[in-house]
């Protein structure tokens, strides 16, 4: 006979999984209706919700809070603070766009660097400062900017998926799960360079001169530093040789590596910590927390052990993989992952590590939404008087998220 679904009687758990549901359906809307607030704000009122109704105390609910991931992505937030502040993302890019090469050839250029950026820089932070720099320069040369901007949002998600470094999901899932980073580069790089070549592939037709030249005014941008550029490349080169070489914790390594760049003659701290994406810190204390709830009730264990019985073993790589896609596109791919990662426990951790990894970074090219990032872009370009509405991107997210899954499905296969 198999085990019979989980039933609820205390009403203390009945909160929380109202509190639960409330939360996650702010993910998935992006805020909740009538009122002015975002997921950061969703999920720390959901977090105060877990507290007010008694199920953790407060000692509880910061113990459930990963604290070496969120030190890592504080750590990794400062070091991209300080490239963007030494002005490196804005002279690449110009860099870039005035080399002598043919249009399609310079979509490749674009799409290496992004792709190479964000796997060990934020994506977001690399969107952020190259965008309105690449909108200019192609305006500038007389191409149609739409492509290259599509290019370095995909570009940013894909790089991103190849380390433990490259975005917020992977840091949650390397630190969690306790993976090795040079394993698991090993493991990602080979998907990852073929999907930056596939999205060249798909983009390099649509390349295109305009018609006639269209004048913008660029965005400012911090004047390029070679000293500063040259303490953030230092650092971070550092931190990947430390943690492919040494078992050094990489949350402790970072923040050794942020702290010698908070020492600086030019930068006061406050013009650093004004980068720091604190909204994003708190959503990650927020999830933590109600999640960390909903395990403390039991539900989530119940809820594996009856899927299990069903014949639905979640861990494994199929039901893995089309969960995480459905979950990323639906609540985004921090809340996706971190619903899941329970359910992966006790299952090979790099296999499922990598399967989480690629599949809820990739998924973010689908729409317009999956992804800070393309928000980021299109954001970007509308201030540069380029529009790109989510027909337009849906146009390349689409299939570019299809095939790079499909990439990705045969290579966990192999």
């Amino acid at each position: 006979m198999p085990e019979p679904a989980p039933i609820v009687s205390d009403p203390r758990t009945w909160a929380v999984l109202a509190i639960f549901g409330v939360v996650y359906l702010g993910m998935l809307l992006g805020g909740l209706p009538r009122l002015r607030l975002d997921r950061t704000g969703v999920a720390l009122l959901g977090a105060i919700g877990i507290v007010a109704v008694g199920e953790l105390s407060i000692e509880q609910a910061a113990a459930g809070v990963h604290l070496p991931t969120v030190l890592l992505l504080f750590s990794f937030m400062v070091i991209s603070a300080q490239m963007r502040l030494g002005g490196f993302y804005a002279a690449l890019t110009r860099r870039i766009v005035a080399l002598p090469l043919v249009p399609s050839a310079l979509l490749g250029v674009v799409i290496a660097a992004a792709g190479g950026l964000s796997a060990v820089f934020s994506n977001d932070i690399v969107c952020l400062a190259m965008a309105p720099v690449l909108v200019h320069a192609c305006l500038g040369r007389r191409l149609d900017p739409v492509p290259f901007l599509l290019a370095l949002a995909c570009a940013s998600n894909i790089g991103s998926a190849a380390t433990l470094i490259g975005n917020p999901q992977n840091m949650l899932i390397g630190e969690v799960l306790g993976l090795h980073f040079g394993a698991f580069l090993r493991a990602a790089a080979p998907p990852v360079l073929a999907s930056l070549v596939l999205l060249w592939w798909m983009l390099h037709r649509s390349v295109r001169p305009m018609e006639s030249a269209v004048t913008s005014v660029e965005a400012d941008s911090p004047l390029f530093d070679h000293w500063q550029t040259f303490k953030g490349l230092a650092v971070a080169t550092a931190l990947v040789a430390v943690f492919l070489a040494t078992d050094w914790p990489r949350d402790v390594a970072a923040l050794v590596g942020a702290g010698v760049l908070l020492l600086s003659q030019r930068f006061h701290s406050s013009q650093v910590m004004g980068l720091i994406d604190w909204e994003l810190l708190i959503l990650f204390i927020g999830l933590f927390v109600v999640n960390h709830a909903l395990a403390h009730t039991g539900i989530t264990a119940q809820t594996v052990a009856w899927l299990q019985a069903q014949g639905l073993h979640m861990g494994e790589p199929g039901p893995l993989f089309g969960v995480t896609l459905l979950l990323s596109n639906l609540v985004s791919n921090v809340p996706a992952v971190m619903l899941l990662l329970p359910v992966v426990d006790g299952q090979p951790a790099q296999a499922a590590g990598l399967t989480l990894a690629l599949v809820s970074t990739l998924a973010g090219n689908l729409l317009i939404v999956g992804s800070i990032a393309n928000l980021i872009v299109v954001d970007a370009a509308r201030r540069q008087g380029v529009h790109i509405d989510w027909k337009r991107h849906a146009r390349t997210g689409v299939p570019v998220t299809l095939a790079t899954l499909a990439i990705a499905a045969a290579w966990l296969h192999l």
